[in-house]
């Protein structure tokens, strides 16, 4: 079970705030008495803590040994969130929250754990994004850094995608600019379906690899993906979107490259090398302005999602093999 962290009237970067915000968050294993054998999964989009669960066994990150911390994002609807908020910020009054905010947040969550130094931040896709955030926000207190199919900003081409699925979205009527009394449902199996297409690679497609991955057929994996999307919040997804869009360590910190100079932490960048979100030439571009990271291409043709908890074992392989080596470190 998941627990609640208060914290109160918590103070945006942009100078807004939540009123009685919470965090979401699910601990395994017990922090040991120095506090210092934490790791800490931010949550990806769409996902929860619950998502991480897959990687939290004694053959990749063994309870036993380590104090893992799962957290929820702000908007996905467990932390405080559109559909999950004081009355003066519900829905499409939610101001808008950045990585920074999430991950200032998760800081006095764990310092009232009695953490003092994090072995290892690890995250897919937006929890890479919060990854990198850690990195340059507390240098210090991060030995190590696994972002996993993500960035530490948001890059134009990615920005376009996702304007094209909030325009699908936000077409339909019954959105009524967030305040919809029921759910937008075409407009929220539109955004489903158009995601699924920038989801996987080519290779995935072309060579059927849907089949192994729970898909009869292409009809299948898109009826799949509507669905989905379909039992979500709308305020929630187009929140935890305008998070990621606006991601970027740069910002008040005197530009990219000066930004991820600050990072002290050991770092295996990882993006997936089919990814159509984050490819691989801006991870690496990212790889070489930290001071001590190195680059290790997913080897994958699950594109974006081969980066996602437990898809599949060639993959949650690879990431083993990382988050053994930082943590060894």
């Amino acid at each position: 079970m998941h627990r609640q962290f208060a914290l109160g009237r918590f103070e945006l970067v942009s100078g807004s705030n939540l009123p009685d915000a919470t965090l979401a968050y699910q601990t395994h294993g017990v922090l040991n008495e120095a506090g210092d054998n934490c790791v800490l999964l931010p949550s990806y989009y769409t996902g929860t803590h619950a998502s991480y669960e897959p990687w939290i066994h004694p053959g990749l990150l063994d309870p036993e040994r380590w104090f893992i911390v799962s957290v929820n994002m702000f908007g996905n609807g467990l932390s405080t969130s559109p559909s999950a908020a004081a009355p003066l910020i519900r829905a499409a009054a939610f101001p808008s929250v950045s990585i920074a905010d999430n991950v200032i947040a998760q800081h006095r969550l764990l310092a009232s754990l009695g953490v003092r130094r994090i072995r290892l931040v690890a995250g897919w896709s937006m929890g890479a994004l919060q990854a990198y955030e850690w990195g340059c926000r507390y240098p210090e207190m991060v030995a190590s850094l696994l972002p996993i199919a993500g960035a530490a900003r948001c890059s134009p081409h990615n920005l376009v995608f996702l304007e094209g699925v909030r325009a699908a979205l936000t077409a339909d009527p019954s959105f009524d600019d967030g305040r919809y009394s029921q759910p937008p449902t075409r407009g929220l199996r539109a955004f489903g379906t158009g995601y699924a297409g920038w989801a996987y690679s080519q290779e995935f497609f072309r060579n059927g690899v849907y089949r192994q991955v729970g898909y009869d057929s292409v009809e299948h994996l898109l009826a799949a993906w509507a669905a989905d999307h379909e039992q979500m919040d709308a305020n929630n997804l187009l929140a935890m979107l305008d998070t990621w869009q606006r991601a970027d360590v740069a910002v008040d910190r005197g530009g990219f490259e000066v930004a991820l100079g600050r990072v002290q932490a050991r770092t295996i960048v990882m993006p997936s090398s089919t990814d159509l979100y984050f490819p691989v030439a801006d991870s690496r571009l990212e790889a070489e302005l930290l001071a001590n990271a190195q680059l290790r291409p997913l080897e994958s043709d699950l594109g974006h999602i081969a980066g996602r908890p437990g898809i599949r074992a060639a993959e949650t392989e690879q990431i083993g093999a990382a988050m053994r080596e930082l943590l060894a470190g």
